[in-house]
């Protein structure tokens, strides 16, 4: 995956550039997730990997799903990727756009995992403080998962802040053996 990831930062930064030129990060962004989408398809990606399509076919099987959906930049920039055999890192470069887009527009993505669901209170609390803490406005989204015991695991970027039960029983645990 680290493969796909480096194949598609030029094309998501190119992207990126463009779109800020453009001033239209909104256009992109949805065109990139749209295309991406359709890329993932399991129908489509199965299509795509038929040896007998050519660069034509490919193209114009993505062009017909996304429809008028696509601005002419954005039609290119399919047109390109296929052209590039390409295409298929399509998802990495929609995911390597947001981030970018997120970068500049200072927001920070938060996946929070909690033991229990968040009130709106509680949930508006731990931004606000997330936001204080990485100075940018976070956007959060929450998943509940029980066997963390209590507490919540935040992820934001690179930064893990493990604060629940099951993470402090298993130091505990790792201690007691030292």
């Amino acid at each position: 995956m680290a493969e796909l990831t480096t194949i598609a930062r030029p094309y998501a930064e190119a992207a990126f550039a463009l779109a800020r030129e453009q001033n239209a990060l909104p256009v992109w962004s949805e065109m990139l997730k749209l295309a991406g989408t359709v890329v993932a398809d399991a129908r489509v990606a199965e299509a795509l990997d038929n040896p007998r399509l050519d660069a034509g076919a490919k193209e114009s099987l993505i062009l017909s799903i996304c429809g008028d959906r696509l601005n002419a930049e954005g039609r290119n920039f399919v047109k390109l990727l296929v052209e590039g055999d390409r295409i298929t890192v399509l998802p990495f470069i929609q995911a390597q756009f947001e981030t970018l887009k997120d970068e500049a527009d200072g927001v920070a993505k938060a996946v929070i995992e909690t033991a229990l669901p968040l009130s709106d209170a509680d949930l508006n609390e731990l931004t606000a403080a997330l936001a204080r803490k990485f100075g940018k406005r976070v956007e959060a989204t929450v998943h509940v998962k029980p066997e963390l015991i209590g507490g919540a695991r935040i992820t934001i970027g690179d930064n893990v802040i493990d604060a629940t039960i099951a993470e402090q029983l298993r130091a505990m645990a790792l201690q007691l053996r030292a």
